[in-house]
């Protein structure tokens, strides 16, 4: 079987001006990346007219959410909402859904923060009723991609993600901790290789269907410096800076080295698309050109 070619996709954190926003996607595009991305937190961009902005500048990249809160939307408002940006970006929409994990983002939109099953179970009506509402005949508007365009459903926890293996296009890796009965230097890996046949078990015969990504946190090229390792220690804040760095989606190395480990990723995991946050735009772009 051909393996699937590498996609990168890059998730645009900061909002600013109009023009400093479309500046951006600019260089995203020019930088190489397969799909610009735009994640759903408060105090950060709305999804969709960021989309569409970057849309307007852009030609080649995809341009996709990573992820939407489920929580926040309801399915026949959503599919408005998706079939509108769909149109508007010329067919080139991704949809990426996940559970939602902020409480105090729920508090501050004033919504009840259900528990982690009750969340999960409403990330599973979001997806079905998303699915059937944008594949109906009379739903309006009409989403340029048809039935509906490619939907990830992304996280860590073991319901979402054989609900994810199940349901969606792609399934979306995020957050992956250390297996700590692994030794140090094997904790990380061993966690990846336990989510990835999970999510094998769950799909079936559909499992070479699906593609799979893998959220990069942080990078650090040789000779640049120590990595930034502020945003996977934001989600395991207990866990060392040795440990840390054994993490799936933390990559440090030459560009070469860092290539090698994704080729690895791909020949044993099956994950070729790989997203990344802003603050490692710039350096992971020296790691695209390797690859290419």
């Amino acid at each position: 079987m051909t393996a699937r070619p590498f996609r990168f996709g890059i998730n645009l954190l900061t909002a600013g001006p109009r023009s400093e926003w479309l500046d951006k996607a600019r260089r995203a595009e020019d930088l190489g990346y397969d799909v610009i991305l735009v994640p759903d937190h408060l105090g950060m961009p709305a999804p969709f007219p960021a989309l569409v902005a970057a849309a307007e500048v852009t030609t080649r990249p995809r341009l996709g959410t990573l992820v939407l809160n489920a929580g926040f939307y309801r399915p026949a408002l959503l599919a408005r909402e998706v079939a509108s940006t769909d149109q508007l970006v010329g067919g080139r929409l991704e949809v990426g859904l996940g559970a939602g994990y902020v409480r105090e983002e729920f508090e501050a939109a004033e919504l009840p923060f259900p528990g982690a099953r009750e969340r999960v179970d409403h990330l599973a009506h979001v997806t079905s009723e998303l699915r059937r509402l944008l594949a109906a005949d009379d739903h309006r508007p009409v989403p340029a991609q048809r039935p509906a365009p490619p939907m990830m459903l992304a996280g860590n926890g073991d319901r979402l993600l054989r609900l994810a293996a199940r349901h969606a296009d792609i399934v979306g890796l995020a957050g992956v901790s250390p297996d700590r009965t692994a030794g140090l230097g094997e904790a990380g890996q061993a966690a990846l290789a336990q989510r990835i046949e999970l999510v094998r078990t769950a799909a079936g015969e559909r499992f070479a269907e699906l593609e799979l990504n893998l959220l990069i946190q942080a990078v650090a090229l040789a000779g640049t410096g120590e990595p930034d390792l502020s945003l996977p220690r934001r989600f395991l804040p207990d866990l060392s800076d040795d440990e840390l760095l054994q993490l799936p989606g933390v990559l440090h190395g030459s560009e070469q080295q860092i290539a090698e480990t994704l080729h690895r990723y791909r020949e044993t995991y099956g994950l070729t698309y790989f997203a990344l946050t802003e603050p490692s735009m710039v350096d992971f772009a020296k790691v695209i050109n390797y690859l290419r």
